[in-house]
């Protein structure tokens, strides 16, 4: 497969070890600000070869920009990046507009994708015992730069969806205790960690703990590429229990 990949930061650059060792040739690179050897465009204007499929890993503040152009020149796109999802509407449209493939994640890592599954099986059985209150941390390395993690938003989104006791997401407190129907998440940043989320249930008596902890980026590089490998030759968008549900199927539902 002919891959092109947005972000040649260290994710892009593992995308593409990654690829090249799945047997992918990887003839486009585009990044603004990179002087790596590999980059050989500093935006997306054309298509100088052919490609399948883009993997985006490149920032907020151009994710929505981006996508507009793999519409424009009807490549298939993998998107990595997080902080735009209150935009996902205008994004819908694009794709629907365009025909393109688009497959989105917070997180490609396979090992949380089951943690979600994981955390989807405990909030239900959660919701029959009120007397354990839920609340969510996640620890990242110091130059994350959106807090808390989209990883941390979306099994907040799971909760809420099971636990008819929690109504809203609140990432800061201001200085007060968190109210009844509030689901908090806290987040740390600091050194070179991958990625560790938590999901705690405490009651009085004893505490019930869901862990995910990365111990490297090999997994989240692996998901894009195996999410590139599904979405070329589809056309609409999807997310990431898209490409899980095709890979579990009926055994996540016995």
């Amino acid at each position: 497969m002919e891959i092109a990949i947005a972000g040649y930061g260290r994710m892009g650059a593992l995308i593409r070890e990654t690829a090249l060792e799945r047997g992918h040739r990887v003839p486009l690179i585009v990044d603004p600000h990179s002087d790596a050897a590999e980059v050989n465009a500093r935006e997306l204007t054309a298509l100088p070869a052919p490609i399948d499929v883009i993997i985006d890993f490149s920032s907020p503040q151009t994710a929505v920009k981006n996508i507009e152009r793999y519409g424009e020149l009807g490549l298939a796109a993998v998107i990595g990046t997080t902080g735009w999802y209150e935009r996902m509407g205008e994004v819908a449209a694009i794709v629907e507009r365009s025909g393109i493939g688009l497959i989105w994640a917070g997180n490609f890592s396979l090992g949380v994708n089951l943690f979600y599954r994981l955390v989807e099986l405990a909030g239900t059985l959660m919701n029959r015992f009120p007397q354990y209150d839920p609340f969510i941390h996640e620890s990242h390395h110091r130059h994350k730069t959106d807090s808390p993690s989209g990883t941390a938003r979306m099994i907040a989104d799971i909760l809420i969806d099971r636990l008819d006791r929690k109504k809203t997401v609140v990432g800061e407190l201001p200085h007060r205790c968190p109210a009844e129907e509030e689901l908090q998440i806290s987040a740390s940043r600091g050194g070179s960690l991958p990625g560790d989320h938590r999901v705690v249930f405490d009651s009085d008596v004893d505490t019930i703990t869901l862990e995910h902890s990365a111990r490297s980026r090999g997994g989240f590089a692996l998901g894009a590429l195996l999410a590139a490998e599904w979405i070329r030759g589809r056309s609409g968008l999807y997310g990431i229990n898209d490409l899980m549900n095709s890979i579990i199927g009926g055994v996540y539902n016995q």
